[in-house]
C-alpha cells in the first residue's frame, strides 16, 4: 500500500489515486473480517493418544484446500487504471533490472575468478608438464647408460689410471716435504735462543712450515665446510706471515686466530 500511495503521488491523478486507496481499504476490511472468524472459531479437544494424529489431519486437510483454492484462483487485478498499472509495471521491471544487473555483476566477478584460477592451474600444468619430461629424460639417460655395460679392459684402464694418481701424489708430496725440509727448516734453534736470554719459562714447541701445510689440507679435506683451523702459539709468526703474503692460506673475515687453505682445487 506505502509503494502504491508513492506511485500515485508522483504519476497518477487525483481520482487513481482515491480509487486505489478504496480498493486497498475494502482488502483490509476483509482481512480483519477473516481474523476475527479465526479467532472466534473453537478448536476441538482430543484424547492425548489421538491428538497428534488428528492435528496432522487436520493441517493435512487444510493444506489441501488451500491448494485447491490457489489452482483454481484467477489473479486479481488491483487496480483497473492504466496509469497505475502503468506505474505498477515500470516500477516492477526497474526492481527486475535492478536484480539482474547485480546477478550480472555476481557473475562476471565469478567469471574472472575462475579465470584466474585456471591460469594458475595451467600454469602449475606447464610447470609439472616440464618437471615430468625433465625426469623422463633422466631416466632414459640412466637407463641409456645402465645398458651399456663397461668392459673388462676399461675397467682396468680406469684402475691403471687410479694407480697412476695415487703415485704421481705420492710423489708431489714427498717432493713437497723433501723442499720444505730443505728451504724452511724447524724454527726451533733461533727461537729456543731468545726465549732462553729473555724468560727462564720453558719455549713453546714450534711446529714446521710441512706440518702446518699438512694440517691445512687435511682439515680442507675433512671438513669442506668448515675449513678453518685456529692458530696458536706452536705456529711460528714468519711462517704464517709467509702463507698469508704469497696467497697459500687465508684470514677468517671475522676472526683473526682462523686460518684456511686456499680452495686451489
Amino acid at each position: 500500500a506505502e509503494c502504491l500511495s508513492e506511485i500515485t503521488n508522483t504519476a497518477g491523478p487525483v481520482d487513481a489515486k482515491e480509487e486505489l486507496l478504496d480498493e486497498c481499504e475494502s482488502v483490509w476490511k476483509q482481512m480483519e473480517e477473516c481474523q476475527s472468524k479465526l479467532m472466534l472459531q473453537g478448536t476441538e479437544t482430543l484424547l492425548p493418544s489421538d491428538a497428534k494424529l488428528s492435528l496432522l489431519m487436520l493441517q493435512w486437510r487444510a493444506l489441501t484446500a488451500d491448494c485447491y483454492e490457489w489452482q483454481a484462483r484467477n489473479p486479481e487485478v488491483i487496480s483497473t487504471n492504466p496509469q497505475v498499472l502503468l506505474q505498477l509495471g515500470k516500477e516492477e521491471l526497474q526492481k527486475v533490472k535492478n536484480d539482474l544487473e547485480m546477478v550480472l555483476s555476481t557473475v562476471q566477478a565469478k567469471n574472472r575468478q575462475l579465470e584466474e584460477d585456471l591460469k594458475r592451474e595451467q600454469q602449475w600444468y606447464e610447470e609439472q608438464k616440464q618437471m615430468l619430461d625433465t625426469l623422463n629424460k633422466i631416466e632414459e639417460e640412466a637407463n641409456t647408460q645402465v645398458e651399456q655395460p663397461s668392459t673388462e679392459g676399461e675397467f682396468d684402464d680406469l684402475k691403471n689410471k687410479i694407480l697412476k694418481l695415487k703415485t704421481y701424489k705420492k710423489e708431489l708430496l714427498n717432493a713437497l716435504g723433501e723442499f720444505l725440509d730443505e728451504h724452511f727448516p724447524p724454527p726451533e734453534n733461533g727461537e729456543n735462543a731468545k726465549n732462553k736470554n729473555s724468560s727462564a719459562e720453558p719455549a713453546v714447541e714450534l711446529i714446521t712450515l710441512k706440518e702446518i701445510l699438512e694440517i691445512l689440507i687435511n682439515k680442507l679435506m675433512s671438513t669442506p665446510h668448515e675449513p678453518y683451523i685456529t692458530i696458536n702459539e706452536s705456529f711460528w709468526p714468519p711462517y704464517i706471515e709467509l702463507l698469508l703474503r704469497y696467497g697459500i692460506a687465508l684470514r677468517h673475515p671475522e676472526d683473526p686466530n682462523r686460518l684456511r687453505l686456499q680452495a686451489f682445487h
